[in-house]
């Protein structure tokens, strides 16, 4: 099996496309962890075609950030084709991915993501016609079905590999479990036996234990990361330390956690705008990046208050100096 994107690792890492995460600053902070293969936030296929100019920014990337992906989502074939020839001509991202798996309910209400899985005839001619209307490879991401009664991940996949997909990502719920319960690795490794295309594997990944024992027990060919990354970038280098075979690296220290968590904060203003706008969006990556540290309420309470990135830094060194005199004491 051979990847429709470049990459020169056996077994990719993947950031996972997530709202108001997968922007660029943190794809950049991603791929310099060990990320090697990106995507962007989900994108409207409508709002492409109208060409709105907040979704045509998040098209943006950077040539650093390849190899990635631009996902879009709809519920109309001829949208949805339209939304892929605009990206190709105007973009050139390495591939296009269709999103079949959000479970956010605005999303499905429109048939959007998970709820393109309730008419397969439909999810058929989205690929399809989106295939014509590009050079790029066509991949997917979806779920496993969208309720229990309806869970046929198998099925599924080789309908989509049927319509052109080239690779194909499940995230192994179903809609109607959201993100409760426990993701079925059984799923994956059934859909990887059964397809000819590679299957990268999403679900619970929120360790570099996890990174291995999915590959393990599913051989899939990726691994896709998602919420396991919030606040912590480090997961995706100490997981390709572990399936490459070496120790994994030292824990990060705060120091280190507010080193890159200003990096990141930098690259949000240096991208998307030096403004208090920015600043106040960025701040649950800031709560995200304090998890788990000695004092970490507190810490998280001050930066939720703080509007400027100078006020972070000198949250971030007033925390190092008492921490340091506590230690000393």
């Amino acid at each position: 099996m051979e990847f429709p994107y470049r990459t020169g690792s056996t077994v990719p890492l993947f950031l996972a496309p997530m709202a108001g995460v997968s922007e660029a600053p943190f794809r950049r902070i991603a791929r310099q962890m060990g990320a090697d293969v990106v995507l962007t936030e989900f994108l409207s296929s409508e709002a492409i075609r109208r060409r709105i100019s907040s979704t045509l920014e998040g098209c943006e990337f950077d040539e650093v950030e390849r190899p990635i992906g631009i996902q879009i989502f709809g519920a109309q074939a001829d949208a949805m084709a339209d939304a892929t020839a605009l990206v190709t001509e105007h973009y050139e991202p390495d591939f296009i991915d269709i999103n079949f798996g959000c479970p956010v309910k605005k999303v499905v209400q429109r048939n959007g993501g998970s709820g393109c899985l309730r008419d397969m005839d439909l999810v058929e001619r989205i690929i399809r016609d989106c295939v014509a209307a590009t050079h790029l490879p066509i991949t997917v991401k979806t779920r496993s079905g969208w309720s229990d009664d309806s869970r046929d991940p198998v099925g599924i996949a080789l309908r989509m590999q049927d319509a052109g997909a080239k690779a194909f990502t499940l995230h192994a719920r179903t809609r109607t479990q959201m993100f409760s319960g426990q993701a079925n690795w059984d799923d994956i490794a059934a859909v990887v036996e059964a397809l000819d295309v590679p299957v990268i594997g999403n679900g619970d990944v929120v360790s570099a234990d996890d990174v291995v024992r999915m590959r393990d027990h599913t051989r899939c060919a990726g691994v896709m990361i998602g919420r396991g990354s919030f606040g912590n970038p480090w997961l995706f280098r100490d997981a390709r330390a572990l399936l490459d075979g070496f120790a994994r690296p030292a824990e990060p220290d705060a120091a280190s956690r507010f080193m890159v968590a200003l990096q990141h904060a930098r690259l949000a203003t240096q991208l998307q705008g030096d403004s208090r706008k920015t600043v106040i969006e960025f701040r649950k990556h800031f709560g995200w990046y304090t998890k788990g540290l000695h004092g970490a309420t507190s810490l998280r309470q001050k930066l939720f208050q703080v509007e400027s990135m100078a006020t972070a830094e000198r949250v971030f060194a007033d925390y190092l100096g008492h921490e340091a005199v506590a230690l000393a004491c």
